[in-house]
């Protein structure tokens, strides 16, 4: 597939506008139906806003690739569910705390040895990445009095 169709399957699958697209990345919305259309090119930064924007990757955009993020592509992770500002927040906060707290004490050690800075950077990235897939698989279960009348 190429970029305008794969532009237009991810912007229909949102429910979005060219109008809406258009505004909340900022980019003229004539520029943005050239794109859908075929008729202009994204700049390499533009390719990479969308791709950030669909969370896909800019090889899948360009219809390079089938998997649509790499970063997202294994068998643990079925729970694909957007993460809200408020989440990011929340994230951003625990993560802060649990930092400083590790690195406050003088003494770690792992295997026996004291710790790295890049291992402590490499178990900080393990439990944000925890951290992000709890939150993405409790969106998935609503208790029964939060849930709409539908569900």
């Amino acid at each position: 597939m190429k970029l305008p169709n794969i532009l237009k399957e991810l912007r229909a699958a949102r429910g979005l506008t060219q109008d809406d697209l258009s505004s909340d990345l900022n980019i003229n919305r004539a520029t943005y139906a050239h794109y859908e259309t075929g008729r202009r090119q994204p700049d390499t930064d533009t390719l990479q806003l969308l791709a950030d924007y669909f969370n896909v990757s800019v090889d899948y955009l360009l219809g390079r690739s089938d998997i649509r993020n790499p970063k997202l592509n294994n068998k643990y992770n079925k729970h694909t569910e957007e993460l809200t500002k408020k989440d990011e927040k929340d994230i951003e906060k625990r993560m802060h705390l649990l930092k400083e707290t590790l690195i406050s004490d003088n003494e770690l050690m792992l295997s026996g040895e004291p710790m790295s800075p890049e291992a402590l950077e490499s178990i900080l990235e393990a439990l944000e990445y925890g951290m992000r897939q709890a939150k993405r698989i409790n969106k998935k279960y609503t208790p029964k009095k939060h849930r709409k009348e539908s569900d």
